[in-house]
Order: structure tokens, then C-alpha cells, then sequence
């Protein structure tokens, strides 16, 4: 705000979803554009072509990204996405040719053509960003869409395209597509990975876990965004300013000047911008100035901007500002101040906000929480935004979400605000029934049977013994918990749908305190018994990291020192162990279960292969515990907690499953990406076992390129080593077309026929995979083909 209309490269909002490309002087004059599909005559252009062949203009475009003011739906419900501000708005002087002009030239195919597509060239893991615009709109030069090569008169920066980028006017910045090397003219939208798993307003009822897991909502082009929708936003009084008013004052008309911003889509103009200080009973009118006018007087044209014209242009593609004076009286009686913007089409900032998965494209009324002092002589006002950009704390929603507000529609009037630091709940979702009155001692819940675990979370009392055979985690992750609190330990793990099934098995409320236990995690001075094995299944123990390798594109191998070099691990084949750690930027204690892939015999140290889901895939915002391994140093310290599991690989076709001790020869194996950790350690116990000649291993192994592959040379020669004893089948789902290793696509009932034993009395199945592919598609197969999935299935 402070920069002005036009923002400066440096202050300019960012969003990519991925490195940006490295263009260096040489691929700067090989760069080309290739306009293709279902055109009269594919061209190629290169940079000059575009200068040289068609008018150069500039526009003056604000770009706002649909995360804009997402940090206050998170604050209600974590979402799938950043916590952006209210700063997700930028504007620029953008030049570069009509793409109008373009497509002009290479002559669409009527009747057929009807999408226009745009890829970058950027390197994501689903392949390049790529997006589209409808034909007819990309056509009319009145919706302004631009190649651009320079911005506020200067090339483009990396970040923000270099050497060009399309600009799309009046949409979400996610449709301006950066680093652009193709265009295709198509009958149908883009099929881009990031076209439909980005940039969605997925209807209110749907939580981020039930959209994560259910693509269908993501195909549908009903929730796809384009324009944008009418906006505003309080810059003055900033976060945390004060205001001091004397009870005496010598001039009782002083005046405070409110001001911010607002924006619409589609090219239609903020009409006005109305104010309240009394929660909407009463409104005023703002004086809105439009900066974007002034281009309007005079067309203006030199060699950089070429022609900037807006003279006859009618739309409005840019932000505007509003100011509104008020008595600072008024500000003292008030508790709240309230911004409004409507645009010409009467499209208003709504009241209350609408809750999404995604939280794209929140535009509820912006609110700014005014916050009394009381002195001797004076009042003290201190103004509070709803919410701080980013992982910090700060802000009236987080302030008030101890206190049961309803922070999608709160209300102000009622009790009055004071400045506190209250501590935010994690999370919004009740964990207890609000029928259950039980007062549960903790006498006779620490007598509770084990095999029918009580556990605490939060000073309530669940009993999990219904949802043992269910739990995704397997049933020791209950048992591990039985008769003690689990507060941490299950916050850190669950998401708030998981959080909602827990009120499901509330039984009372603990009367009193637990006896007190052992400490959770090591101590400077502990001495460890460097005899015993490093891993105790009921305390937290320390390593540190020494080593980070990269595997492939988004898996690492991260090496933790134990607490002696000569010390075994002690953890059974088969079994995982609980990894936990605070997040750097906001202190937040997440916690995952991890099978590590140490050789059985190593000592002194433990290994783990985890695929970070950054943001730039299906997992938009990223995981908790990615987000958390991905800023790891070496030096940096985890804790560990195990062994746990349902299942140990004992040797020699012996193993121990639920308790039961069974032998089974021929062994099933299905896994997909990741899911080969605790797959690798079983192989190596079955196929580098000298007394164990007869066990027989089939596995298909699914991912979605061949660099997904992991561990690959150790299975290519436990096959060589192996012979009858060991086949493998690899599978990949969107592979090159280079690809003689397998299969093409994701498991079926026909590869489980033909890829894996017959069932029968010897047989077991072990898999490990996405909850979805192991609910949709392994489970389904195998009863196809005859196994009995209770009792013969084994999923880590």
C-alpha cells in the first residue's frame, strides 16, 4: 500500500509451485513458444517474432492470488493451502503482445476449436504447470489477456516469469501461466495435473480430508475459478497500532482517516466501498479512488511499453483504494470496524464466510477488532487484524477461538474486548459426546484391562477397544496408549476428520490426576545402557541427524546417530516406530510412524526413506511432517518412540500376526512409492536368510514414473540372487514412452492373478499404500481372486 498503485518487482506477491527454471543467456536465445492444435497454421515464435509480427501495448493489471486472506479460514479449520494474508495482491505494468493477435494469426479451427491451453516450462513432479482459457474469451481483446515480457518497464524476474508469461486480466493469478513455452488451441481444457487438482471452490460441506481423498470433486469443472470475486481490505489502522485519545480532548472534531483496498474480477469496477463501526447496523459511504483512470486521459507510446491505451477501455483490471474519515469519538465507542466493497454488477462482500477445503477466494467482510485501555488520563485504542500472515501467531481470531465464537460469523457487541494472549486450541472440531457425564477415576482407569485400552486425550476418556480392527494405524497404536494420556501423541497424528470420530468412543471425564510417570523423552544427563537395544516402546528418546541424501526428485534418506555407536537398534522385522519433532516456524509438535530402512545388523545409527509431499502436488498445502523434515539440518534432533505393529517377520516362514503365531511360505507383496519401506525389510530378512531355502516371494510394485522407483538396484538383485524364490512385477502409471519395465497403470484384479500366488493355507499377503488404493483396489482384487482379506491380509 505504502509502494503505491503500481507495486515494485521486489514487494510483488509470489506463488510457484516448483524451482523456478534456470534461464541463462543461451537458453534465452533458443527460447520459443509453440502455438499448436487445432489451428490453420502451427507456428513456432521466438521472442523476436512476437515483438516484430504484432503491436507491443501495455496494461496496468493487478494480479490477486485465490489463496488471498486464506490465513483466517485456517485459523477456523486448517485447509488444503498457505496461510496467505491479505497481501496476495499486486499490481503491475505488464508488456507484451495481445494473445488476440496471436491467435488471430494461426486461424482456430471453427466448430472445433474451443479451449486454449498454456504450459510453462517449468519441472514439477506431475509435469509442467499448465492451465486454460475458453476460445472465445482468449479471442476478445476487450478481456486483455497478454505474452508479457516485461513488467514496470524492465524484463520479467525469475520469479516472476522470465522470459514470459501469460497475463490474464480480471482472473486468479493461478491462470497466468509463468516461463511459457506452449500454447494449444484444443477442443478440450487442459488435462494438466495442477488445472484440476489447484485452483478449486469446492462446495462448503466437503472437509480438506474428503477432498484430498475423493478426486472426483477436483474433475468436476463446476468448481474450477477464473475471475475473481469482489473484495476489500483494512490497511489503516494497521495490526497492532495504537490510537491514544486524552478523556479531555482539546479538539472533539479530530478526525481519523480509515483506508485500504478492493478489487472485483472480470473486469467489472468496485462501485463503492461501505463502512461500518456499529456491526453493520449503520453504514457509511468511502470515497474510492481509482488510480487505474488515470490512464484513461491520453494514450501514451514509446519503444519499451509500446502502445498504453486505455482510452476507449471500459473494463477494470486493477485495484482501487478507499479512505473514509471518522471521529476518533466514533472509534472510541466502537469494537469493531467493517469493510464492504460492492462491484457494478452487485456482487457484495458477504457477512459471513464461506468455509471451503481449498479456503480459495474468501472475501467475507474484512473486520479489524478495536481493543480499550483505560488510564488516568487517556484511552488507549489498539486496532486488531483478523489474522498474521504466515505460521506467526497474532490477531482477533486466533485471540477468540478459546472462547467458542463462532469466528465464520462472529460478533463483537456482546463481551467486552480486552488485549489477552490466550493459547489457540489446535484445532476446531469437539472431541466428546456431549451425552456423557461418567466421572472416571484414575484409579479405576489405570485398572482397565490392557486388551480393551482406555486412553485420555485432552482430560476426557475414550475407550478404543471398538475401533481396534479399523484403526489405519493397526491396533498396537491403541494398545501402545492404554491406561495414559495421549494428548500429544494423538493431536500431533490426527486430522480434524479423525478428531471427529473420537467423540464417537468418549466414555467420561477423568476425575483427577494420573499417577505421575517416567519422563517422555531423554535428559542431559541421563547415562544409556548401551547393552540394552536404543528403542523403548513407552519413552522418547533423542537422535540426531548426520546425514541427508537425495534419492530422487521429492524422497530423502535422512541417517540419525543413536545414543552410542556400538548400540543395536532393537526393532523387529516388520515393525514401524513413532518419529516426532516441532516444526521450525511455528513450534508445532508433529509426529508420524515410520519404518526405517537400516540393514537388520547396523548399529551406532538409524535410517529412513520418507517422500516429502511439498506443495506442488495433489497435497496443495503440503504435509505437516514434510514441511518439518524439509527444514532439517544436520545436528538437528528428532525423537523416536517403538517398536510398534501388528506383525513380526520371526524367519524362516514363522510369523507373529495379532498375536498368533502362524507359518506361511508363499508371501504376496504389493506396495506403491513409499510403501516399499517396511516392505524392503522383510524381503531382506526372507531372501538373505541362509536357512530359509523354501519361502517364496511375488511382488508388484506400483508408482507413477520410473524415477519413483525406489530402492531399485537392492530388488533388482534380490531377483538375481533370488531366482525362483523372488519375481517382481513394477507398474507405473503415467510412464514414458521409453517403458519396457512392466506393466502400464495402476494395479488391477488381472495383475493380482497373474502377478501374484494362488491363495491358498501357506499364503499371506503383505501391503502398504495410499488408504484410497488400498480401500478401491487391493482389497477389492484379492477377494476376486479368492483370499480371505481378514485373515491373509497384512497392511502396514
Amino acid at each position: 500500500m505504502s509502494a503505491g498503485f503500481v507495486t515494485p518487482a521486489h514487494l510483488h506477491f509470489v506463488r510457484n509451485h516448483g524451482a523456478v527454471p534456470r534461464v541463462d543467456e543461451g537458453t534465452l536465445r533458443t527460447w520459443t513458444i509453440r502455438v499448436h492444435g487445432l489451428v490453420q497454421r502451427g507456428t513456432t515464435f521466438t521472442l523476436h517474432d512476437l515483438k516484430s509480427m504484432f503491436q507491443t501495448v501495455t496494461l496496468p493489471v493487478t494480479l490477486v492470488c485465490a489463496g488471498n486472506r486464506r490465513k483466517e479460514q485456517n485459523v477456523v479449520r486448517k485447509s488444503l493451502g498457505f496461510n496467505w494474508g491479505a497481501a496476495g495482491v499486486s499490481t503491475a505494468l505488464w508488456t507484451g503482445v495481445y494473445l488476440a493477435d496471436v491467435l488471430d494469426y494461426v486461424r482456430p479451427l471453427k466448430g472445433q476449436a474451443k479451449h486454449v491451453i498454456f504450459e510453462g516450462g517449468d519441472s514439477l513432479p506431475n509435469g509442467p504447470y499448465g492451465t486454460s482459457q475458453r476460445l472465445s474469451w482468449a479471442a476478445n481483446k476487450e478481456k486483455g489477456m497478454l505474452l508479457a515480457w516485461a513488467m514496470n518497464g524492465l524484463p520479467l524476474e525469475p520469479d516472476h516469469g522470465f522470459p514470459i508469461r501469460v497475463i490474464i486480466p480480471g482472473q486468479i493469478g493461478g491462470r497466468s501461466v509463468k516461463w511459457l513455452k506452449s500454447i494449444e488451441i484444443s477442443a478440450q481444457e487442459s488435462q494438466h495435473h495442477l488445472h484440476f487438482w489447484d485452483n478449486k471452490f469446492l462446495p462448503r460441506h466437503l472437509s480438506p480430508d474428503a477432498a484430498r481423498d475423493e478426486p472426483s470433486w477436483w474433475q468436476d469443472p463446476k468448481y474450477l475459478i477464473t475471475e475473481l470475486n469482489v473484495n476489500s481490505a483494512i490497511s489503516h489502522p494497521a495490526h497492532l497500532e495504537t490510537l491514544e485519545i486524552s478523556r479531555e480532548p482539546k479538539d472533539p472534531s479530530r478526525m481519523y482517516t480509515l483506508r485500504g483496498y478492493a478489487y472485483s474480477g472480470g473486469g467489472r469496477r468496485v462501485s463503492r466501498v461501505e463502512v461500518s463501526l456499529d456491526e453493520g447496523a449503520t453504514w457509511q459511504l468511502s470515497t474510492v479512488n481509482y488510480p487505474e483512470d488515470q490512464y484513461r486521459d491520453m494514450a501514451y507510446a514509446d519503444e519499451v511499453y509500446g502502445t498504453l491505451d486505455l482510452t476507449e477501455r471500459d473494463t477494470s483490471f486493477c485495484w482501487c483504494f478507499w479512505s473514509l474519515d471518522v471521529p476518533v469519538s466514533a472509534l472510541a465507542k466502537a469494537n469493531v470496524i467493517e469493510a464492504c466493497a460492492v462491484d457494478e454488477s452487485m456482487n457484495m462482500q458477504p457477512r459471513d464466510m464461506y468455509l471451503n477445503a481449498t479456503s480459495m477466494m474468501n472475501n467475507c467482510l474484512f473486520r479489524v477488532a478495536i481493543l480499550k485501555k483505560e488510564t488516568e488520563r487517556n484511552l488507549q485504542l489498539t486496532f486488531e487484524h483478523p489474522t498474521v500472515a504466515g505460521t506467526a501467531s497474532g490477531g482477533w481470531m486466533e485471540r477468540l477461538k478459546p472462547t467458542g465464537m463462532d469466528l465464520t460469523r462472529p460478533s463483537f457487541s456482546d463481551p467486552p474486548l480486552v488485549p489477552n494472549v490466550v493459547a489457540p486450541l489446535e484445532g476446531s472440531t469437539s472431541l466428546t459426546n456431549p451425552d456423557v457425564t461418567r466421572r472416571i477415576s484414575p484409579g479405576e482407569f489405570v485398572g482397565q484391562d490392557k486388551q480393551h485400552p482406555w486412553f485420555v486425550v485432552r482430560g476426557e476418556v475414550y475407550d478404543g477397544t471398538p475401533f481396534l480392527k479399523e484403526h489405519p494405524g493397526g491396533a498396537d497404536s491403541i494398545l501402545l496408549v492404554a491406561g495414559e494420556d495421549a494428548t500429544d501423541d494423538f493431536l500431533a497424528i490426527h486430522s480434524e476428520d479423525a478428531r471427529a470420530k473420537l467423540a464417537k468412543f468418549h466414555i467420561g471425564t477423568l476425575s483427577g490426576l494420573l499417577p505421575t510417570a517416567e519422563a517422555v523423552s531423554d535428559h542431559a544427563h541421563d547415562t544409556p545402557d548401551r547393552a540394552a537395544p536404543f528403542l523403548e516402546p513407552k519413552r522418547w528418546k533423542s537422535v540426531k541427524l548426520v546425514e541427508v541424501t537425495r534419492v530422487n526428485h521429492d524422497s530423502f534418506t535422512y541417517r540419525f546417530a543413536l545414543e552410542d555407536e556400538d548400540q543395536t537398534l532393537g526393532l523387529p522385522v516388520g515393525q514401524h516406530v513413532f518419529v516426532r519433532l516441532k516444526q521450525k516456524d511455528s513450534g508445532t509438535v508433529v509426529q508420524r510412524a515410520y519404518t526405517p530402512v537400516s540393514r537388520r545388523d547396523s548399529v551406532g545409527s538409524i535410517e529412513f526413506l520418507i517422500k516429502l509431499y511439498m506443495p506442488n502436488e495433489k497435497y496443495l498445502s503440503g504435509g505437516k511432517m514434510s514441511a518439518a523434515l524439509g527444514k532439517l539440518v544436520v545436528g538437528d534432533e528428532v525423537e523416536l518412540k517403538g517398536p510398534l505393529g501388528s506383525f513380526i517377520w520371526e524367519g524362516d516362514g514363522h510369523i507373529l500376526y495379532r498375536g498368533m503365531r502362524l507359518r506361511r511360505r508363499e508371501i504376496g507383496v504389493i506396495c506403491a512409492g513409499s510403501g516399499i519401506t517396511p516392505i524392503i525389510q522383510v524381503l531382506r530378512a526372507i531372501l538373505r536368510d541362509s536357512s530359509d531355502t523354501s519361502t517364496r516371494v511375488w511382488m508388484i510394485y506400483a508408482n507413477r514414473t520410473e524415477e519413483d522407483i525406489l530402492l531399485r538396484d537392492e530388488l533388482d538383485a534380490f531377483h538375481r540372487e533370488g531366482h525362483q524364490r523372488f519375481t517382481i512385477h513394477h507398474t507405473l502409471s503415467n510412464p514414458s514412452t521409453e517403458w519396457k519395465g512392466g506393466s502400464l497403470g495402476r494395479i488391477n484384479e488381472s495383475m493380482v492373478r497373474e502377478y501374484l500366488p494362488s491363495p491358498s493355507k501357506e499364503g499371506l499377503i503383505l501391503a502398504c499404500g495410499p488408504e484410497e488404493m488400498m480401500n478401491l483396489t487391493v482389497r477389492p482384487a484379492l477377494k476376486m481372486c479368492g483370499w480371505d482379506v481378514e485373515g491373509q491380509l497384512v497392511i502396514f
